[in-house]
């Protein structure tokens, strides 16, 4: 599905560019033309606006490195204190409203959104069988999109089943982040009812997805608020992707890192990429390959398994040490480089903020010399978006706040006896203790995988384990100056900017 999905991506463009270029200096006939209002008159038509509404999902590789750079797991990193600014001052929380990562954030987000709502406008015009499928999936992206908007804006404009148009931004005010979230529902409650449990092709939405990601709102929701009542919520939605029996735990933790790993029985929903398409430098979201992976590696490096990187995303000695002894995944997550250089012989050009670690999930693996261009930018490693260890952790920590101590420990132990290979780590704790030795156990499961940032912010954590964040500001993201003062005062800036 990877190279069919995004070889299909990639030629709708070319028709798109070819449609566009004509030469209007040349009188001719016009035999065929198409716009947005003529569209959708076959499924094929509707098939190929859902392909482009996958497609951004590619974009939100930055997303995973910025909220990770974010955290306290990771140092910003790069070739000097100058590289990349926009990252380095979120490194340092001392980000602002102009931020070209932040503001490419919210377009290609907002373009998600868009290309969902194009869709869903135009949902009732033509019917043929299998349409309720590709509804579902929209409205599976949408609130996808949607759920990365509010975790890092708060509450954003919105737009019902209809696309934004130009003057909307002076007129449709910013929605209450209670209001987007209940937006997330009501899409991903659709989207679990309509899609089936097995993807068509390899990166498609399933029931699963829309539920885990239901249960994931939900449970962000009510860290922030404390709403009991949506904690149990979580639990029920992702108590039913647990019961479905169609994910599993892999036992070999490494295994799922690698490409043959992709897809896999853990992954609920993966962001596919490839390297058969170029990139370049400052157009990195425009292109087919995880841009996260090549910023992630080691300048230099020359050696076994891997290839060269931009030296981003430095683990920090913290994160190493909140892996106990005998955790088999330390190894797999953290590359101790001065390990790695003393037992293959490797080397590589220590940079900015060297820590001697760098993040092994995502981190470029040698592959085919045919690749396209700066292997640095075509990585084709996809984002394990939602894990099955995700779907049992915030189970456990929506039964944990739910009272439901023995559920909560059951999950638990799952993740952690795979994660030692034996069942002599198994925790006994209940209460506040049993809550925080789950919190605990999602750092280390998910290191490098962009949750941590979110995790200390969504239970009040933050301020008290990151440089510099502060309270009543650091919880959200700026809105980029240049949407504030598109909507000519109609949208305000979050607090503290």
């Amino acid at each position: 599905m990877k190279k069919y999905l995004y070889n299909t991506i990639i030629v709708t463009v070319l028709l798109a560019i070819t449609i566009s270029c004509t030469d209007d200096f040349v009188e001719r006939p016009v035999e065929y033309s198409i716009d947005s209002e003529n569209y959708f008159n076959s499924k094929e038509e509707y098939e190929s606006a859902l392909i482009g509404a996958y497609d951004l999902l590619q974009s939100t590789a930055i997303n995973v490195l910025m909220s990770e750079i974010a955290s306290d797991n990771s140092l910003c990193g790069g070739n000097s204190p100058t590289d990349v600014p926009a990252y380095q001052q979120i490194d340092d929380m001392i980000h602002t409203p102009v931020n070209d990562m932040l503001k490419k954030s919210w377009d290609f987000m907002f373009a998600g959104v868009q290309r969902c709502n194009y869709i869903l406008e135009f949902k009732d015009k033509t019917d043929f069988e299998g349409k309720d499928q590709i509804i579902a999936e929209t409205r599976f992206l949408r609130a996808y999109y949607h759920f990365e908007l509010v975790k890092w804006f708060g509450g954003i404009p919105m737009k019902e089943n209809a696309r934004f148009t130009p003057g909307d931004e002076t007129s449709i005010p910013r929605s209450s982040v209670s209001e987007v979230y209940a937006s997330i529902y009501e899409d991903l409650n659709y989207a679990s009812e309509h899609l089936s449990a097995t993807p068509s092709q390899e990166g498609r939405a399933t029931k699963g997805a829309a539920l885990a990601l239901l249960g994931k709102a939900y449970l962000y929701e009510a860290s922030y608020t404390d709403q009991s009542e949506k904690y149990k919520l979580a639990a029920s939605a992702l108590q039913k992707v647990i019961n479905s029996g169609d994910y599993m735990l892999v036992s070999d933790f490494g295994e799922i890192w690698e490409m043959d790993g992709e897809n896999g029985p853990e992954s609920v929903f993966e962001v596919q990429y490839t390297d058969v398409e170029g990139a370049s430098y400052g157009q990195e979201q425009y292109f087919e390959g995880n841009v996260m992976v090549g910023y992630s590696g080691p300048y230099g490096y020359e050696g076994p398994l891997f290839t060269s990187g931009n030296n981003f995303n430095l683990p920090v000695q913290e994160v190493v040490d909140a892996f106990e002894e005998g955790d088999l995944r330390k190894d797999v997550t953290i590359l101790d480089m001065i390990s790695w250089m003393a037992e293959t012989g490797a080397t590589y050009t220590i940079q900015h903020e060297n820590t001697f670690y760098f993040n092994r999930k995502y981190i470029p693996r040698k592959r085919s010399e045919n690749a396209a261009l700066d292997l640095k930018l075509t990585n084709p490693n996809n984002y394990r978006a939602i894990r099955y260890s995700d779907v049992l952790l915030m189970a456990a920590e929506a039964y944990s706040k739910s009272g439901n101590d023995g559920k909560a420990t059951e999950y638990l132990n799952q993740v952690r006896d795979r994660a030692f290979g034996d069942q002599n780590h198994r925790i006994t704790y209940s209460g506040s203790n049993l809550y925080n030795a789950i919190l605990a156990e999602r750092r280390v499961e998910f290191a490098g995988e962009g949750l941590r940032f979110f995790d200390l912010v969504r239970t009040g954590r933050a301020v008290q384990e990151i440089d510099g964040f502060m309270a009543n500001k650091n919880e959200l993201f700026p809105i980029p100056l240049e949407e504030i003062q598109f909507s000519n005062g109609n949208w305000s800036q979050n607090p503290g900017y």
